[in-house]
């Protein structure tokens, strides 16, 4: 295996256990939504080696039923669900066909009550797709849609020679789409190539560029100001996972009306974690904090932003922490950007469209709902969970000279990325496009955005902010009030490094 190989799987075995945790999630939600309120405790998924009635290639839905019972009362609670059950069976088979078994059982079963169990009865066969198949299909969308079509091919070639000997066979789509997603990252060095189990509908949670809401932070750390933690496997983990699919990309239904019904629904998820503006203050000193966790497209996110701007408008500097977030879309960057840049339009990215040969250009907006955030220094944290939209917002700030990118290199995905379904389990997102910073003349793909003032993540804020504190105290004609903060917060945050320094 080569190097990069293993750092790919390295990558990969945290966002496989994540994996693991939130399709448990929505398959435990998806059975609870199925049948009554209260009919069941839990469900999970059980793979081989957790259980001995597991084959190599299956996966087990385990459903407990709360309380205690036997098997009489096991078999009256099942004539009270029979329709229930079957709709799970039914679904678990189209969605999910390696689940081939299905089991029942009370939370509390009395000794010697055997499980209820509902196996994939094969009726459905037609309907699914081998492993073969599976990565025979997936390799023919590579070659079609890849933002290189050179490296497609020489990347499927590869695979193919390792379907030849048999590698693929006998897996579960989790345990499929894990190894063939390594391996064609493995090959390219492409983040935002992969395969997942995206075909789970209505059995699914919140898609990747609206994306889930964000997952709870390390615990704040003492002293003042935000948690300066590192961003760990949770919900909204970025990296690997995220995907940029552009408004009219979604193929089929794209008329003006579905494009607005999508626009609508999204922007009702959107507000659910208020379009990945997870935190906006005034720290001690006059400075602006923002904790941005992903970026929604500007149609949506617009008056959010505005509003968040309009927080920190009379700040002194500004410190936009970036080192959660995962992506999303680049007019959203362009959008925030545009707040950070006089109104004279001025050319931010460009993405290149392989599939049409077609360029389009990102500016700035010359006209905002918000007062603009000029004239003062802004200070953007990294880590190298952040990733796609987020490294756009960072790398084209940092081009223009108008902030200074504190942190960790960030992960590396510069592809615009769209979904291909494989079958009804599975899909391949493949980048179709690239971006091109005018500036620049390049991107970020594998390198990543190289910070400014590198830092460990976890001790990005402390630096940004004692920054932001020593230019407060460089600047003239502020209230005492404000002077006397900065001087308060910088004291403290000395004292802590100095306690860190001598731990």
């Amino acid at each position: 295996m080569t190097r990069r190989g293993e750092r790919v799987r390295a990558g990969l075995r945290w966002q496989n256990v994540e994996r693991d945790d939130q399709l448990g999630r929505v398959v435990d939600r998806r059975v609870k939504e199925i049948f009554p309120p209260g009919a069941v405790l839990r469900a999970g998924l059980v793979r081989h080696g957790d259980d001995p009635a597991i084959a190599p290639d299956e996966l087990m839905l385990r459903v407990l039923i709360p309380g205690h019972g036997n098997a009489d009362a096991l078999a009256a609670w099942a004539d009270g669900h029979r329709e229930q059950m079957a709709d799970l069976r039914r679904e678990l088979s189209l969605r999910l066909p390696s689940a081939r078994l299905l089991e029942f059982t009370f939370e509390d079963p009395e000794p010697g009550t055997a499980p209820l169990s509902m196996p994939d009865d094969g009726s459905l066969a037609a309907e699914q797709m081998s492993s073969r198949e599976i990565v025979t299909r997936a390799l023919a969308l590579l070659r079609e849609n890849y933002v290189f079509p050179d490296e497609a091919t020489r990347v499927a070639a590869g695979i193919e020679a390792r379907l030849a000997a048999g590698e693929y066979d006998n897996m579960d789509e989790v345990t499929l789409t894990e190894r063939l997603t390594a391996d064609l990252q493995d090959a390219t060095g492409d983040k935002h190539l992969r395969v997942h189990l995206g075909g789970l509908p209505p059995m699914r949670g919140p898609g990747p560029s609206p994306g889930p809401g964000p997952s709870p932070g390390p615990a704040p750390s003492p002293g003042p100001g935000p948690s300066p933690g590192v961003p760990g496997p949770g919900r909204d983990t970025p990296g690997p996972v995220r995907e940029v699919v552009p408004p009219g990309a979604a193929g089929d239904g794209d008329g003006p009306d579905d494009h607005e019904l999508r626009r609508l629904k999204m922007r009702r998820r959107g507000r659910l974690d208020n379009f990945g503006i997870h935190r906006v203050e005034r720290l001690d000193g006059n400075i602006g904090y923002l904790d941005v966790r992903r970026v929604p497209p500007a149609e949506n996110s617009g008056p959010a932003v505005a509003a968040a701007m309009e927080l920190v408008a009379g700040t002194s500097a500004l410190i936009i922490d970036l080192r959660r977030n995962g992506g999303g879309s680049p007019d959203g960057v362009a959008l925030w950007c545009s707040y950070l840049l006089r109104e004279q339009p001025q050319h931010l990215n460009d993405i290149f469209h392989a599939d049409t040969g077609e360029t389009r250009q990102f500016w700035s907006y010359p006209y905002l709902p918000g007062s603009r955030y000029l004239g003062r220094p802004v200070y953007v944290l990294t880590s190298s969970h952040t990733f796609s939209g987020g490294e756009d917002f960072c790398y084209t700030l940092q081009a223009m000279g108008r902030a200074e990118v504190i942190g960790e290199t960030t992960g590396g995905g510069a592809h615009p990325t769209r979904p291909f379904p494989i079958s009804a389990a599975v899909h391949i997102g493949i980048p179709f496009a690239r971006s091109v910073s005018p500036v620049t003349g390049t991107n970020w793909q594998n390198t990543g955005v190289v910070p400014d003032t590198p830092a460990p993540a976890e001790q990005a804020y402390d630096v940004a902010y004692a920054k932001a504190l020593r230019h407060v105290l460089d600047t003239e004609d502020l209230p005492p009030f404000i002077t006397d903060e900065a001087r308060a917060a910088l004291a403290a945050l000395t004292a802590t490094e100095a306690d860190r320094s001598t731990a």
